[in-house]
C-alpha cells in the first residue's frame, strides 16, 4: 500500500498516536507532513509505504484553518491548555463587525511573526518549549510568513469570541496570530479552537475519521503516488532504458528541467527528475 491518506484528526489525539494506529493497521512505514497539536482537529495527511518518499514535495504546502479566538484572556501556551497569565477588558466597540474586519485585513500579506515560546523550534540545539518549561528566557527571532486570505465568520459579543478562516504559508503559528489580532483590538487573547481544513490540495472532504480507520477504508481513500503527481508530464521508457533508469543510470532527454512521471509499457514506474537534459530516478514504486 503506497500513497497518501488524509485523516480528519479528532481533538485529544497526537499526530504520533495516529501514525502508530495507521502503521499497525497497514503494516507499512507511515509518516506525516506536519503535526497538529492534540487540541487541534482536521486535515492530517499521512504518507504510507513508498508514499513516505514524497514528503520532500509536500512539506511547503500552504494551509487553511478555521479559528476561534477568545478575547480578554492571555494564556501561557497561547491556547486552551495553558495557565491564565493575564485578563483584560474587551471594549464592546472593538467587537463591531467593521472594526474586526479591518483588524483581520491588516494582517494580509507577507510579514514577520514571532513564534510562540511553546513551540518545537530549536534555538541553540534546544526546543523553545524546553526553555519555557524551565522558566528560562530565550531570544525568539521573528520569521517571515504570508497570510494569503483571512475572513471573519462570526463575532460572539457575549462570549467575547471571534471566529475566522485564514489561509497562510508554511510556518505560520495561529496561536501567535491570535495574540497579535487581540493586541490590535486593544486587549489580549488566545486560540480557543483550531481546525485545519486544507493542506495544499488535501481537504476535509477527502478525509477519514479516526474511528473509521480500517485496512479497507484506508485502501478506498488512499491517494496513489501516480494521482499525487497527476499534473506532471509523462516520460515513456522502453525496456532497455527502464533497466538503466532503475539501476540509477542518468539518461539523456531533451526536456526542460523538472519532475516527471515515468512509465514503461503504459505502467506507472515512479518519479524522475530532469536536470541539464539528464533524467535520474527519484521515486520508484516497484
Amino acid at each position: 500500500m503506497n500513497g497518501i491518506v488524509i485523516i480528519n484528526k479528532s481533538k485529544g489525539y497526537t499526530s504520533h498516536d495516529i501514525v502508530a494506529k495507521v502503521k499497525k493497521i497497514t503494516g507499512e512505514k507511515v509518516g506525516h507532513t506536519g503535526t497538529l497539536d492534540p487540541l487541534a482537529t482536521g486535515v492530517l495527511p499521512l504518507l504510507i509505504g513508498k508514499g513516505t518518499l514524497c514528503s520532500k514535495y509536500l512539506m511547503n504546502h500552504d494551509k487553511t484553518y478555521k479559528v476561534v479566538l477568545k478575547l480578554g484572556i492571555k494564556k501561557s501556551t497561547g491556547d486552551e491548555e495553558g495557565e491564565i497569565l493575564q485578563e483584560e477588558s474587551v471594549d464592546k466597540n472593538s467587537l463591531e463587525q467593521q472594526n474586526v474586519n479591518n483588524v483581520l485585513n491588516s494582517f494580509l500579506g507577507e510579514q514577520e511573526q514571532i513564534p510562540p515560546i511553546y513551540s518545537a523550534i530549536k534555538v541553540d540545539g534546544k526546543k523553545l518549549y524546553e526553555y519555557a518549561r524551565k522558566g528560562q528566557e530565550v531570544e525568539i527571532k521573528p520569521r517571515k510568513i504570508t497570510i494569503y486570505a483571512i475572513r471573519l465568520l462570526k463575532v460572539d459579543e457575549e462570549k467575547k469570541e471571534i471566529q475566522f478562516e485564514v489561509s497562510c504559508s508554511k510556518g505560520t503559528y495561529i496561536r501567535s496570530l491570535c495574540e497579535d489580532i487581540a493586541k490590535k483590538m486593544g486587549t489580549v487573547g488566545y486560540m480557543k479552537e483550531l481546525q485545519r481544513t486544507q493542506v495544499g490540495t488535501f481537504t476535509l472532504e477527502q478525509s477519514i475519521l479516526i474511528e473509521d480507520l480500517t485496512k479497507e477504508s484506508i485502501a478506498e481513500h488512499i491517494i496513489t503516488i501516480e494521482d499525487l503527481f497527476k499534473k506532471l508530464e509523462n516520460i515513456e521508457l522502453n525496456e532497455r532504458k527502464l533497466q538503466l533508469f532503475l539501476n540509477g543510470v542518468k539518461l539523456s532527454f531533451d526536456l526542460k528541467d523538472g519532475i516527471y512521471k515515468i512509465y514503461s509499457n503504459q505502467q506507472f514506474i515512479g518519479i524522475g527528475i530532469v536536470k541539464d537534459k539528464l533524467l535520474k530516478r527519484d521515486i520508484v514504486i516497484e
